[in-house]
């Protein structure tokens, strides 16, 4: 397993817009190779932005790269900074992790 994210710092008071830019877009992930999940995570507030990370589980990390440069990948970007690119507070952050463990709630 293999987990891509990216840590975004985005302006107070543009939280709204952050979400809908992600929540209203085509991901084109489900009929992707490898991919499992996605989840978009709202994190800590401090003084001048809110923390924000896209969490998506990959089968394997070879899987995920093939997906950066794939043709889904690019529909799925083409708009990624939406009509208002001033919400950021810089550039992402990405971060990239091969699974070493894990541990699953079992069924009774």
């Amino acid at each position: 397993m293999y987990i891509a994210m990216n840590r975004f710092r985005i302006i107070k008071g543009e939280e709204e817009t952050f979400e809908r830019i992600w929540t209203e877009r085509d991901t084109h992930l489900n009929d992707v190779p490898g991919f499992v999940e996605f989840r978009l995570l709202r994190g800590a507030e401090n003084e001048d932005h809110t923390l924000f990370a896209s969490h998506t589980k990959w089968a394997s990390k070879s899987d995920f790269e093939a997906w950066t440069t794939s043709d889904a990948f690019r529909k799925a970007h083409a708009n990624a900074g939406g009509p208002k690119k001033d919400i950021y507070l810089g550039p992402p952050r990405f971060e990239g992790f091969e699974t070493v463990q894990t541990i699953s709630k079992s069924e009774d």
